[in-house]
């Protein structure tokens, strides 16, 4: 079992030196950072939390460019993206960007990913409509993997077109990074069964959640895979005590992420004593 650690990655919060600094000190496997490039001020989507949209959304700062900060001062701590929206930029570049990253950290790069929520940041940012994001987050993933895998790649979907290209260097891990998904609806569910490199579900310390996992497992053998080839990793959206972690260990989840509650994003006074009091956990597992 892995502890993992995500941050909004606001300018209030601990500088990636110094966050992943105390990370790897502590013993915690990996740093995640999730992404927004903008937020619309026209909202129109409603907050998946319900209520207001907490104001740390509009000023996170890039993941890759935070994470390479990060990868500087230590050496066995991964690195996460929890979750990238990888429909979001311009392909290539991306794939650049994340191979980079990868050399240059020795190989620790896992990128989590998933379709956002928010409509009109999607339709900002993406030409394809909406309501096909699901196939479009497919063909990004199969087109990021070609890049990374070819030598002269191409790629001809439905949403996504090139012809032979040269798109060096590659990534140090062969293949690419792992790319995980994150998803609880049930489109989204069916597509991490299908081909992703793993799954991050948000606290599945819902009802049954065994039975989700058991569930998601005969989706992933349905689809002729190995189940252990998609392993699972806990977004805990609550903070999990030591017997909540061991649960989720004899589940088989391989790795949970914990941050600061909601309610103390704006508050980086309460990151360092989090930090302290799951090293000590870390220690117990």
């Amino acid at each position: 079992m892995h502890i993992g650690f995500s941050s909004m990655n606001t300018p209030q919060d601990p500088e990636p030196a110094v966050l992943a600094r105390a990370l790897e000190e502590r013993g915690f496997e990996s740093l995640w950072y999730g992404e927004h490039s903008h937020i619309p001020s026209a909202q129109k989507t409603p907050y998946p939390g319900g209520g207001e949209m907490p104001a740390p959304y509009r000023c996170m700062a890039d993941p890759y460019v935070s994470l390479m900060a990060a990868a500087a001062v230590t050496t066995k701590l991964k690195l996460g993206t929890g979750i990238a929206l990888v429909m979001e930029r311009e392909l290539f570049s991306q794939a650049i960007t994340i191979a980079t990253l990868d050399r240059l950290s020795n190989g620790r790069v896992i990128i989590g990913t998933g379709v956002g929520w928010n409509e009109e940041e999607f339709s900002n940012a993406n030409p394809h409509p909406w309501n096909k994001r699901y196939a479009v987050m497919r063909e990004t993933v199969a087109a990021l993997k070609t890049l990374w895998s070819e030598d002269e790649p191409e790629y001809h979907g439905d949403f996504i077109d090139f012809d032979p290209v040269w798109c060096d260097p590659k990534p140090l891990q062969d293949g690419g990074p792992p790319i995980v998904y994150g998803a609880m609806g049930p489109l989204g569910i069916k597509h991490a069964a299908a081909w992703s490199d793993g799954w991050i579900p948000a606290d599945i310390g819902l009802p049954e959640p065994r039975a989700q996992l058991a569930a998601f497992r005969q989706m992933v053998i349905d689809n002729g895979r190995d189940p252990d080839s998609v392993p699972v990793t806990v977004q805990a959206m609550l903070s999990p005590d030591l017997d909540m972690i061991r649960q989720y260990q004899d589940m088989g989840v391989v790795r949970v992420n914990i941050g600061v509650a909601v309610d103390m994003w704006d508050k980086p006074d309460q990151v360092m004593p989090m930090i302290d009091r799951y090293g000590d956990i870390i220690a117990k597992l």
